[in-house]
């Protein structure tokens, strides 16, 4: 009896990972082979990227505060010290976020970093 290459289960394999590759250029979408590798290297991509926008955001929001800070003529360093040393506990985003949308709040934050505890 010959051997059985192309059952339901094969099919149903290959039909996921084919189904993983719509939308890829060329055979990359079409031929299993190829299409299974694609999807494997973005998969990979894709998890790398994750963890990547984590790092990206956190520079962005120090980039937003620094800026904000420099018409009061602080520094970063000295203002996250001046919040540790006061035990405010905010995080990036959300000292970003008041930078840009509630700046007087965020001005009463930076006369009590300036301030000696």
């Amino acid at each position: 009896m010959p051997r059985a290459r192309s059952g339901p289960q094969t099919r149903k394999r290959r039909k996921k990972w084919l189904k993983r590759a719509k939308g890829y250029w060329g055979a990359k979408s079409k031929l299993y082979k190829t299409a299974r590798l694609q999807v494997m290297k973005g998969m990979q991509s894709a998890y790398r990227e994750r963890k990547r926008k984590k790092r990206t955001y956190r520079s962005l929001w120090i980039t937003r505060i620094n800026a904000a800070l420099r018409p009061y003529e602080l520094s970063y360093n000295n203002f996250i010290h001046g919040l540790k040393l006061h035990n405010i506990d905010l995080d990036r985003k959300a000292l970003s976020e008041l930078a840009i949308r509630h700046a007087d709040d965020f001005k009463s934050l930076v006369e009590l970093a300036k301030a000696k505890p």
